[in-house]
């Protein structure tokens, strides 16, 4: 039995020590929660956990009902997050963001989004390439490409993102 351990652990590599330290880390924090007496996790489950809500029910929003998240860029309104029923975890929110500013540094991560420009002039990183975008451009940032948006227009930008997959580690079959 120790040598099949012993074997199991020299084909271990960086993606399974940093799923299992994260791992540890929540088991770690949600027995400090509940060492305190309080029944909430600390640490929210991962995208495409069980808990997360499945989007099966047709329905309109709303844009004065979406709750606004405002922050130095301009302000955020999230629209939908969950799963579908055939298992895809979406989410779509919509940004308003000041002239000259960026959401957050280029950037890339498992999942893919689909960002459309409502209003204002956006510049959009594709992996080191700028390109412009006015109202009605629709960009594609790519599973694990590096990507990022700028404001620059002169006026606030709007624009919606689509956000389809997972950014959990993928299972082999």
């Amino acid at each position: 039995m120790r040598e099949t351990a012993m074997k199991e652990m020299k084909t271990v590599n960086r993606r399974d020590v940093c799923a299992m330290v994260a791992s540890l880390t929540a088991l770690a924090a949600a027995g400090a929660v509940r060492a305190e007496g309080q029944d909430a996790m600390a640490v929210p489950p991962p995208p495409g956990s069980a808990g997360d809500k499945v989007l099966a029910t047709p329905r309109a929003f709303r844009f004065e009902d979406l709750p606004v998240v405002k922050n130095v860029n301009g302000e955020t309104r999230q629209v939908a997050h969950g799963v579908l029923p055939t298992g895809e975890l979406v989410d779509l929110h919509e940004t308003t963001l000041l002239p000259g500013h960026m959401p957050h540094p280029p950037h890339k991560h498992r999942h893919s989004e689909f960002m459309m420009v409502r209003e204002g002039e956006m510049e959009f990183e594709n992996d080191g390439t700028p390109e412009r975008m006015g109202p009605g451009g629709v960009m594609f940032a790519a599973s694990n490409v590096m990507h990022g948006l700028k404001n620059v227009g002169t006026t606030t930008a709007n624009y919606f993102v689509l956000a389809i997959g997972r950014d959990t580690p993928v299972e082999r079959v």
